[in-house]
């Protein structure tokens, strides 16, 4: 009798484990090893001039800032501070999100007002409080004055010498390196089938999450990324100045939205928000049930949801180590402070 007792409780939580693991299938995704695009196809050529672009300071003005500095790849893509320091030692007015995954969101910036990865490459470097290059002639003077970048534009994007160097190919190169930073790691094994790919308490967070709703917004490969929210959507968040998505639209509609971050990395990334007032998981946890989903969470359902949020740390790709610099050109700007 003991031994059919026990067949019992076995299958039974067998089939509670299936059950579950369908559920993450059908609300979550496994990332992929990339991502391509129709419009700029991934090629070996356009990734390594666009890993060399990433890191060249020399596209700031003053020689000391590059995709790099805010998106530090061994940082899992931030720089963990809550504003980001561009030219003259000026801050940002909004947190640098992670490049890690950003192959899969709706649009990049926290407001939205790049399409893609490739549009997104272009603002920084000719932002004031950023990069801080006038303009795309200048981002171009400056490229086609360092002799080692022709023969690779010409290599990724055809044309005879210094033809292939313009802004476009520039951001269209960086956006084929950023496709290949994906982190796939144990949740992702979990989603093909491995169930022992997470620990019962993180499977147990991972029920804590959905249970709450966090997955209204949360969910696919990105478990974000994929829509735009308000912040406040049901508990108003008290002085909240910035009116995200509003800037760029100019529709009332878009007041207090913004881009909902992936929660991909997100133990790694602090701190959160656009603002970057929320230093630590717990503490964000708490603040979006409370805020948009009108809820106060008891302490061990936090706990919970952060162990499963700590599930969600993948892998960094290998080879992100800053690559050795092409040498400057005779008529190579020089660095400029002002």
């Amino acid at each position: 009798m003991r031994l059919v007792v026990v067949a019992v409780t076995l299958l039974a939580a067998a089939a509670r484990a299936d059950a579950q693991l369908d559920t993450a299938k059908a609300t979550f995704k496994p990332l992929p090893a990339q991502y391509d695009s129709k419009d700029n196809p991934i090629t070996k050529e356009k990734v390594e001039l666009g890993k060399l672009l990433y890191f060249d300071k020399r596209l700031s003005k003053n020689h000391d800032v590059a995709c790099a500095s805010c998106h530090d790849l061994a940082k899992y893509g931030v720089d963990g501070e809550q504003f980001s320091t561009g030219h003259k030692k000026q801050k940002g007015g909004r947190n640098a999100p992670t490049v890690f995954n950003a192959g899969n969101h709706i649009a990049q910036f926290w407001d939205g007002r790049a399409a893609t990865l490739e549009d997104q490459a272009k603002g920084p470097v000719l932002n004031p409080v950023e990069m801080a290059l006038p303009d795309a002639a200048a981002v171009e003077k400056t490229l086609k004055s360092i002799p080692g970048y022709a023969p690779l534009f010409a290599k990724a994007f055809g044309g005879e010498k210094d033809a292939a160097v313009t802004f476009d190919n520039m951001a269209k190169a960086i956006g084929a390196f950023e496709r290949t930073l994906t982190t796939p790691g144990k949740f992702d094994k979990y989603l093909g089938g491995d169930e022992k790919a997470l620990s019962d308490a993180e499977k147990k967070g991972m029920q804590a999450f959905i249970n709450a709703g966090c997955v209204s917004c949360h969910m696919g490969e990105g478990l974000g990324g994929a829509m735009y929210q308000k912040l406040g959507l049901v508990k108003p968040v008290p002085d909240l100045k910035d009116t995200g998505r509003f800037e760029v639209t100019k529709k009332d509609a878009d007041k207090f939205f913004f881009r909902v971050p992936s929660l991909r990395n997100v133990a790694k990334t602090a701190p959160y928000l656009h603002d970057g007032t929320v230093k630590t998981l717990p503490e964000a946890v708490t603040f979006m049930a409370k805020h948009q989903l009108g809820k106060e969470l008891k302490k061990e359902e936090v706990d919970s949801i952060v162990t499963f949020l700590n599930a969600l740390t993948g892998e960094l790709p290998k080879g992100l180590e800053a690559p050795k610099p092409l040498a400057s050109g005779k008529d190579t700007p020089k660095p400029d402070p002002t």
